[in-house]
């Protein structure tokens, strides 16, 4: 009987010890306990009603006028798993925008750019708005959105203010990209709101827009010279009720490089495949200018824009 007792003894001492310091429940180091103030916690499921959640997730956007926009939020598995703090990431992550063509979708743009395996290799967010019937009001361009004088530029700022302002985003990281008339929409962004965007992607669109903007941006333009729509040098139509011709991509690099006080282009500084890229370097601001030709190329996302675009970006902040 006392051997049976000493046996019962040590059992439970082995069992208290088990369940004693390991796991959620035990009040050690395990995920969703806390040791003090300001230490690692469990992720919420949703910050400021937006999902915290590995994987691409859908959402509207009150704009403050009839209706409501919408956008597709990918969240990468390094943030979802990674270190919360007080509700919120305990590092934000670089916010891409990106921004699809005339008579597409916000589906369609994370079909052609890829960017969702991209983020979740590198660590970042993406954010695919849906356009104005399938439109961007980039200024002289496009088709309902700018014949209706939709406010795009307050509906993406809004977008960034609510991703950096639920402390996902960071609010110097913040890049915005787009392809054909999402590209136009890109530089339109820039140029009237530089302090939100610390640099953009242009994929095969055109500057036209008046563009002053009261700080440089980086910029990095991508464009085939066998554009027809958007043609390299220059022509084309702008839209359906406008017949006056595109500008050539020279005017948007000479603008940004006025911006940035930057010198003139230096040649080939990147060569892959078909794709020759001409950059300013870095000017005292922090802001360059590079520009991508793609040999042949027509209008169409060029298969390495998505990669070669977030190495420019991952190299500039907004200070």
């Amino acid at each position: 009987m006392r051997r049976l007792l000493v046996l019962l003894l040590t059992v439970m001492v082995v069992l208290a010890g088990c369940t004693d310091g390991g796991g959620d429940s035990g009040g050690g180091d395990g995920p969703g306990k806390r040791k003090g103030p300001g230490a690692d916690e469990k992720r919420p499921a949703t910050v400021d009603g937006i999902p915290t959640s590995a994987g691409t997730h859908k959402q509207k956007l009150d704009v403050g006028t009839f209706g409501h926009r919408e956008y597709l939020l990918h969240v990468p598995p390094k943030m979802a798993n990674g270190r919360w703090r007080d509700g919120r990431p305990a590092k934000p992550m670089p916010l891409v925008v990106a921004l699809h063509g005339g008579l597409a979708t916000m589906d369609k743009m994370r079909t052609l750019s890829g960017f969702d395996e991209l983020a979740d290799d590198k660590g970042f967010l993406v954010a695919y708005p849906d356009g104005f019937m399938t439109t961007w009001n980039a200024g002289d361009c496009c088709g309902p959105a700018k014949i209706g004088k939709i406010d795009d530029v307050g509906f993406l700022t809004r977008l960034i203010d609510r991703l950096t302002g639920a402390g996902l985003a960071d609010a110097g990281r913040v890049y915005v990209t787009g392809f054909s008339n999402g590209a136009g929409m890109a530089y339109r962004m820039a140029c009237e709101k530089p302090g939100k965007v610390a640099a953009i992607g242009v994929v095969e669109g055109a500057l036209v827009t008046e563009c002053d903007p009261d700080r440089p941006v980086a910029a990095m333009i991508f464009h085939g010279t066998a554009d027809r729509n958007v043609p390299f040098d220059g022509g084309g139509r702008r839209d359906v009720n406008d017949d006056r011709p595109y500008p050539p991509v020279s005017y948007a690099v000479d603008v940004w490089r006025d911006a940035g006080n930057l010198p003139r282009l230096r040649p080939k500084v990147i060569s892959v495949g078909a794709i020759e890229c001409d950059s300013t370097g870095r000017g005292a601001r922090g802001a360059e200018v590079t520009l991508c030709r793609v040999r042949g190329g027509t209008h169409e996302w060029p298969s390495r824009a998505s990669t070669m675009l977030w190495d420019f970006f991952a190299e500039h902040s907004r200070a």
